[in-house]
């Protein structure tokens, strides 16, 4: 009972492939040096307590979908989809301490899960892999709390390594991990979040629409996966909507190849170009952006970003923009009065480095 266990687990930012994980595409998030801190005790009366931000949630190891809500139905969750899975769960007390925004489209959900997923095993010893919790924590999301949620937001919190990007490759069982040099900082560069303070609720519906639209577009264009999609198939498309999703998924892919050797080669100015493209067309094609952050975008390639876009899911959350340390208070400086001008409440700016995943601390 008084073996207490720390994970950190960070928050994550995907630079380019929005939308591709769920469409078999691939994406190159990094992990952030914003984390979530996961403390970890075993109880042997089946019980699963939670403490985070003041609040308390209990539940017992036969928790089933709509018996908790709110923020602690992410943890029973993962409860409810290891046990589902055959994973040995014992009864635990977990507190939670987070550095992450919630709701900025910085994954805090998926630190969450994969965090209770990874302390959770490691107190029964079940020793299941990586690749095994992210499924569980994928599972967790989609199937009990009800977001249908990709797999690239679990593999960016428990697969990336410091100092580096990770390619995913989600069109493979299961996907491929590949660490990328992310050394903007060596060329002089900082990676800003702009965090626009509209919440970021995937629950809402919007995320789910656009999934069901790329279904819809992959089986009109006769292929199982949308991101198969190439120039014929596309134009074969007679649903505008369809069309503009489907180029999205096509163009998106370009663009993370792109992004990719540029990120080798250290070309910053090609890789900021594919980051705003990308924000275009997720603005244009994909209908996931929204005014905040065409805002937040315009204000950091004003002030001197090499390339700018919005990140997550879409519909709120977060931009990111590359630029030159000295130029992030003049952004956060125009953005905060573009924000006011419009009577929005005033947006959240600030520097992240690439960061290591998920990892359990020693107690000092």
């Amino acid at each position: 009972m008084d073996d207490v266990r720390r994970w950190r687990v960070p928050g994550r930012v995907n630079l380019i492939g929005e939308h591709l994980d769920h469409n078999g595409g691939s994406a190159v998030p990094i992990a952030i040096d914003r984390s979530l801190l996961l403390k970890a005790r075993r109880r042997d009366d089946g019980a699963v307590n939670l403490w985070s931000r003041g609040e308390r949630a209990s539940f017992g190891l036969d928790v089933a979908p709509g018996d908790v809500s709110g923020w602690a139905a992410y943890p029973a969750g993962v409860v409810w989809a290891l046990r589902s899975a055959g994973v040995p769960v014992t009864g635990a007390d977990l507190v939670l301490e987070s550095t992450l925004p919630v709701g900025a489209g910085l994954s805090s959900s998926a630190a969450l899960t994969c965090g209770v997923a990874l302390a959770l095993d490691d107190l029964a010893g079940a020793g299941r892999s990586r690749e095994q919790l992210a499924v569980i924590a994928q599972r967790a999301e989609n199937d009990f709390v009800g977001v249908p949620t990709g797999l690239m937001d679990q593999y960016a919190v428990l697969f990336a390594e410091a100092g580096h990007a990770v390619h995913l490759d989600f069109g493979t069982e299961p996907p491929t991990t590949e660490p990328v040099p992310a050394d903007w900082v060596d060329a002089g560069l900082v990676l800003a979040v702009i965090d626009t303070g509209v919440h970021h609720e995937l629950a809402a519906g919007e995320y789910a629409e656009r999934r069901r639209e790329c279904a819809e577009a992959a089986a009109s264009a006769g292929l199982e996966s949308l991101a198969a999609i190439g120039l014929d198939g596309l134009l074969s498309l007679t649903d505008d909507t369809l069309k503009a999703r489907a180029r999205h998924v096509l163009t998106e892919t370009t663009r993370v190849r792109g992004a990719v050797t540029a990120l080798r080669r250290r070309d910053w100015a090609q890789f900021g170009a594919m980051l705003t493209s990308s924000h275009e067309s997720l603005r244009d094609d994909f209908a996931v952006s929204c005014e905040e952050l065409d805002v937040a975008v315009d204000a950091a390639l004003a002030s001197g970003a090499l390339g700018a876009r919005m990140t997550g899911g879409g519909f709120g959350g977060s931009a990111i923009a590359l630029l030159p340390p000295e130029n992030v208070d003049p952004l956060r400086a125009r953005v905060e009065a573009a924000f006011a001008a419009r009577s929005w409440a005033a947006p959240h700016v600030f520097v992240v480095q690439p960061a290591p995943a998920a990892a359990r601390e020693d107690e000092g």
